[in-house]
């Protein structure tokens, strides 16, 4: 299976996807998602991608990368928890 959950499944209508091999960087990624999340007291549905295939169908060519709803909102960097913030609220 290229998805796999992390954690416990939320069950919440959004979802977030970290994109990586899980590397550190990744890992840091996936920390900053989920206190982001925390922060903001909703649920979201988290997968972690690792397949690479599926890395290249998102057009990512960097890891890690998030993706939330679909869209690509950072790749090759470590966004900040505030910035995921902004984007879960969009």
């Amino acid at each position: 299976m290229a998805a796999k959950y992390l954690g416990i499944f939320q069950g919440g209508n959004m979802k977030i996807e970290i994109l990586g091999t899980g590397c550190p960087k990744c890992k840091t990624l996936e920390a900053n998602a989920r206190s982001a999340i925390a922060e903001l007291g909703i649920k979201v549905d988290i997968v972690k991608i690792t397949d690479i295939a599926k890395i290249i169908e998102y057009g990512v060519m960097s890891t890690p990368a998030i993706v939330i709803e679909g869209e690509v909102k950072a790749s090759g960097r470590i966004p900040e928890v505030e910035e995921i913030k902004k984007w879960v609220r969009k």
